[in-house]
């Protein structure tokens, strides 16, 4: 019994955990990109003032059971895949040993890609037009990226011929080195692709607000979007620890976790402060270029 609780209470400080370092670095981001614009900004907390403005509101729009079932698919596959990426080395409330298996990795790319879906399937129930033209634009996209970073995984599974994150972060802890510099191809290809995953500008092309009224999340408002944006902060955790487990060895200590996740971070903010939005086409042409072409790279690397 003392088990299974100290697991419960360990999976709900991670999801707290998640969710606190996601909203502080998207309020980072909206901090340093005023700053490059010579504007004040919001303090870097304003996202935490939002999401309790959103959950006290009330919303009167509903477009049928799709539409409130897109959220919750958002945020379930959010804390599901954050339930299977260890957080810290070692043992604690961190490590989710006890959900990780052979094939997890394999399992989280599916995961990951579950949450984007569902929103899919929600914002068509809507029938607002800036809505479908944004889960078109999303759906485009995510086949654009997708392929690099698949590409990028089966490399290293190839490579180290393990499936299991914990077995990747054993073997950096065997030969003392990241796979980052064992494959720097898969890992250049992963970056690249995550630039797409986290829809920041020049890939903002699926909320575009100037354009389609922010997409997808059209016709929500209130506790839908809270739990959106929710969702969205703890997805980025999930993302940045999955690739600084895979390609970085881990962190022994939040510390550690924090630096190396707000390094990773700061490579899709940056890029995104210094380019213009893409179109569709040109998003898709973008991944399957460089990104692809350092996927192919990465598979023969790890083939010879």
């Amino acid at each position: 019994m003392n088990t299974i609780l100290f697991q419960l209470f360990g999976a709900l400080a991670t999801i707290l955990l998640a969710f606190t370092v996601g909203m502080f670095y998207g309020g980072i981001r909206r901090k340093i990109i005023a700053r490059i614009q010579n504007r004040v900004g919001p303090p870097i907390y304003q996202n935490f003032l939002d999401v309790i403005k959103l959950y006290s509101k009330e919303t009167s729009i509903h477009h049928g059971a799709m539409q409130h079932m897109g959220p919750v698919f958002a945020i379930t596959a959010s804390i599901t895949s954050l339930m299977f990426v260890p957080v810290l080395n070692g043992e604690g409330w961190f490590w989710f040993k006890n959900l990780n298996f052979s094939g997890d990795l394999i399992f989280l790319v599916y995961m990951m890609v579950f949450g984007s879906l569902g929103m899919a399937l929600g914002a068509g129930q809507t029938g607002n037009p800036n809505s479908a033209i944004g889960v078109t634009r999303g759906l485009s996209q995510m086949v654009g990226y997708e392929i690099p970073f698949v590409m990028s995984m089966v490399a290293l599974m190839a490579q180290f011929h393990t499936t299991s994150i914990t077995g990747l972060m054993n073997i950096q802890v065997q030969e003392n080195t990241w796979l980052m510099f064992s494959n720097p191809f898969a890992f250049i290809a992963a970056v690249l692709a995550m630039l797409g995953m986290f829809h920041y500008s020049p890939f903002d092309i699926v909320h575009a607000p100037a354009e389609v009224a922010s997409g997808p999340v059209s016709e929500f408002g209130g506790k839908y979007l809270g739990l959106m944006m929710s969702s969205g902060s703890i997805f980025a955790f999930v993302k940045l620890t999955l690739f600084v487990n895979i390609f970085m060895g881990g962190a022994a200590n939040l510390i550690e976790l924090v630096i190396k996740t707000f390094a990773l971070y700061l490579i899709p903010v940056l890029y995104g402060v210094t380019s213009p939005r893409y179109r569709t086409e040109q998003a898709i042409t973008y991944f399957w270029k460089w990104p692809l072409f350092f996927g192919v790279i990465a598979i023969l690397w790890a083939s010879f």
